[in-house]
């Protein structure tokens, strides 16, 4: 029996719904572990539909179209390595989520995942059913356990399969991103492999879909827990992981353990990749966004040109009576900056043919928000006008202090396909500013030193939609704002639990009710990449319609 063993490790970034394309890159990543002299190549969970696919599997049709494709990439890759891949697949008229494990042109084993996910972003049992716990299967002198995903967050699939006879786990993950996630993932492996005594591969998806950026950090362990191979985050590879049997078992030859970057640059890249593959998996090649002078659009404009290059970004300024010369300034200081075309569109002359439109209904009413949001509003559509007419996508730009609360205009400057700053809050777009303009790196296709005036990062943020505005007219300041909706929002606290830690009560109260009442405006807000592990959408579910206030 031979002693060693060569698994080829295939890092990737499918797309939901090409099955063709999902099949060609994973015929490229068998081609290249053939070359390489590879046992297996290994490809991440639902690698083959993309993931998650969410009700598209429930479509009969769909996954009938992926099983047929399975098929064929077991005809196409019959004369090499087994090939292991991710993809729905039926039992009869059961749905299981599945790992195919393919060889000599056929499909050798199918896996059935018995723990289905079913918090935060997963609903695995609304689509799937959980299959029985498989055994090992052997490819070429290794007998393998495959835990697909949740399966190895659990002790029970694990040691089923080391009893059983596996001899190494090999784990295909489609685990999306959240801060500090990595550690998690890291933790939990380390215990699995203490409770075995085998070594184990954690191979991760990369990519965006929609909301969710799954981020790879895939990593090979040896028992003990000791890290053998550490693979990049965000980035496409191909990796050779060999394993040598030794007098106690099957054991990882260490290799390049890649040294991630920090939080801020995470969340960064997190932002500029989910932008750049929610664009390309979409078909648009273009975008514009409002540049106000403000921070929250210098940011998007920042990652919008990281994402995409200068030439595809296209900047607007949309000026009102209301908007400071230096706001002007600002604006056009970061498009010089970004090397951005940017275009001036004055609201003047729309807003006053609304107000005379409007005259006779609202005679003799004060002014108030209304008239705001029709500046707002009037933004919004000539936004969205050149949107329609060039073919570019329009960007919005609320931060996640602005939606939680609803400072921000439905239908005004909330329209846009999607919101690159939804889940970061104002605080910390602040310390992105400060962080981008001090830092750059081979994947940003914008320009490097300071790329976002000083100014803009300094001075009191304002909507400009009335003399003399301030955001904190109408919000605490952002430094407590950001502390209570951390609490109410992403640790799920009471209103006691947040003066407790010395937030003032009425202040607290008065936030956990804009939080309710701006529902509405988020179940019609644009996506955004996820950063949080309790970020808006299928993070955090909540009626629009709802009477009940913390009493705490």
């Amino acid at each position: 029996m031979s002693r060693t063993f060569r698994v080829t490790l295939a890092q990737l970034n499918p797309t939901v719904g090409d099955f063709q394309g999902n099949m060609e890159k994973a015929k490229q990543a068998w081609q290249a572990g053939k070359e390489a002299g590879a046992d297996y190549v290994m490809l991440p969970e639902m690698f083959l539909s993309g993931y998650q696919a969410q009700d598209l599997v429930m479509k009969r049709a769909f996954t009938i179209e992926a099983m047929q494709t399975v098929d064929q990439l077991a005809a196409d890759c019959a004369d090499g390595p087994a090939l292991g891949i991710g993809g729905p697949c039926y039992e009869g008229t059961e749905l299981f989520n599945t790992y195919h494990v393919l060889h000599g042109g056929q499909v050798k084993a199918r896996i059935f995942k018995h723990n289905l996910p079913n918090f935060t972003v997963f609903d695995e049992e609304r689509y799937f059913i959980s299959g029985q716990i498989s055994g090992p299967v052997t490819i070429g002198p290794m007998r393998v356990g495959i835990p697909i995903c949740e399966d190895a967050w659990h002790e029970d699939v694990p040691e089923s399969l080391a009893e059983t006879g596996a001899e190494v786990l090999m784990v295909p993950n489609g685990s999306p991103y959240f801060r500090d996630k990595f550690d998690i993932r890291l933790n939990k492996m380390v215990a699995r492999v203490v409770e075995t005594g085998l070594p184990l591969v954690y191979l991760n998806l990369v990519g965006g879909q929609d909301d969710q950026i799954f981020d790879g950090g895939s990593f090979v362990l040896n028992p003990g827990g000791k890290l053998a191979v550490k693979m990049p985050v965000f980035d496409e590879c191909i990796t050779h992981v060999d394993f040598e049997l030794t007098d106690q078992g099957w054991r990882a030859v260490p290799g390049e353990k890649v040294v991630h970057p920090d939080s801020y640059e995470q969340d960064y890249r997190v932002m500029v990749e989910g932008l750049r593959d929610y664009l390309g998996k979409t078909g648009f090649g273009k975008v514009v966004l409002g540049l106000s002078g403000g921070i929250d659009s210098a940011i998007v404009a920042t990652i919008a040109v990281d994402a995409l290059g200068p030439d595809n970004v296209r900047c607007v300024m949309l000026p009102s009576e209301y908007t400071s010369q230096g706001s002007l300034d600002d604006a056009a200081a970061v498009a010089a900056n970004l090397g951005v075309h940017l275009d001036s569109v004055p609201i003047t002359g729309p807003r006053q043919a609304v107000t005379e439109a409007l005259q006779p209904l609202f005679n003799g009413m004060a002014a108030d928000i209304t008239e705001e949001n029709i500046q707002s509003r009037l933004r919004g559509l000539l936004l969205m006008a050149q949107s329609n007419k060039f073919g570019e996508m329009l960007l919005t730009t609320g931060n996640k202090s602005e939606v939680a609360v609803g400072y921000a205009t439905i239908y005004g400057d909330m329209s846009g396909g999607y919101n690159p700053i939804k889940d970061m809050y104002k605080t910390r777009v602040f310390d992105t500013c400060r962080w981008r303009n001090a830092n750059h790196r081979p994947w940003m296709k914008g320009p490097g030193g300071e790329v976002i005036p000083v100014q803009i990062i300094e001075k009191p943020p304002t909507a400009e939609l009335r003399d003399d505005q301030k955001d904190e007219d109408s919000l605490p300041p952002y430094e407590v704002l950001d502390g209570i909706l951390e609490m109410l929002i992403d640790r799920d606290a009471s209103v006691a639990d947040c003066v407790e830690a010395g937030f003032d009560a009425q202040t607290v109260k008065k936030v956990e009710h804009l939080i309710y009442i701006s529902e509405y405006k988020r179940f019609q807000s644009a996506p955004g990449p996820r950063l949080s592990g309790r970020a808006f959408w299928l993070d955090r579910r909540y009626p629009i319609v709802n009477r009940w206030r913390d009493g705490s």
